[in-house]
């Protein structure tokens, strides 16, 4: 597993396919998610439309560099942030958004490629949008895939979602494994795949068992603020795909995204949820292969 330095003290892993004389993709992989979220399969048909591939580890998650210094309490972060207790959540989180974009964008510098298509899904939505409003002379074009732009009014989790997003997964092997059924609450009603679940958690698992990354993930995510204004004054050309089955980030964080980005194209998909059903692979990179020509 290649492994490059971005920053001073951070360190990414990230793995590639498809030829470097092509253009690259650089996936931006979502909350607590290892780069295997985008799945290897998933990435060769999109090399074979003539991309180079580039999927990575976020920091404090897969094995990329972990901030063990800064322990977060989630129940305690949650609570500082329901409770407006705002100094507290800040001086838990050692870092944001912004850091994680950076991150990424340092992946490429190191990888010696001066502009890239960036595609994020989830978490990574954000991540890669954040990448596109602070250095939008490094995105080639943004896929924004099943996020949102950080405002609170829009695309919000169901109750069930976000009590399964927020329960502590069993720390033994066959436990954390069978707790991916849980998952199935936004997953994609049609093309429900607990096997498929499973089989991710198992690789996740003996990869990279690490669950004290997502405290700061989460707090990155909740102190960046809104992003509203920035993707008003975005030039990057922009695909945003979101399912309409979609509970852990309703489809409105999608159509917010759409509706601010000048000139974004919105790709909705039906019986799509927070996930990427095989099935619906065809229709998913078709799009992101004609954004990214």
């Amino acid at each position: 597993m290649p492994l490059v330095d971005v920053s001073p003290g951070v360190t990414l892993a990230y793995e590639s396919v498809g030829d470097p004389g092509d253009p690259a993709v650089l996936l931006v992989v979502g909350f607590g998610a290892q780069l295997l979220s985008w799945h290897e399969d998933f990435c060769r048909a999109l090399a074979d439309r003539g991309r180079y591939v580039i999927r990575y580890d976020n920091r404090d998650c897969g094995l990329s560099t972990k901030f063990d210094d800064h322990p977060v309490d989630v129940g305690r972060f949650v609570t500082a942030v329901s409770s407006g207790d705002l100094p507290s959540a800040l001086a838990m989180v050692p870092y944001r958004l912004q850091d994680m974009a950076a991150d990424g964008l340092g992946l490429l510098t190191a990888l010696g490629i001066e502009r890239a298509h960036v595609v994020g899904a989830s978490m990574g939505g954000m991540i890669a949008q954040t990448m596109a409003i602070t250095q939008p002379d490094r995105v080639l074009t943004l896929t924004s895939m099943m996020s949102s732009t950080g405002e609170n009014a829009y695309g919000q989790s169901s109750p069930e979602a976000q009590a399964v997003l927020f329960a502590p997964k069993p720390a033994d092997r066959a436990g954390y494994i069978a707790a991916a059924d849980r998952d199935l609450v936004w997953a994609s009603k049609r093309y429900r795949d607990p096997a498929a679940l499973r089989e991710l958690a198992a690789h996740s698992y003996d990869r990279a068992y690490y669950p004290a990354g997502v405290g700061r993930q989460l707090g990155a995510m909740v102190l960046s603020g809104s992003r509203a204004d920035a993707l008003q004054e975005l030039q990057v050309p922009t695909l945003v795909i979101h399912g309409l089955d979609d509970t852990l980030i309703d489809p409105s964080g999608g159509q917010r995204t759409a509706d601010l980005v000048p000139g974004a194209r919105l790709l909705l998909i039906p019986d799509m949820g927070h996930d990427r059903p095989r099935e619906l692979w065809p229709e998913i990179i078709d799009a992101v292969a004609a954004h990214t020509s």
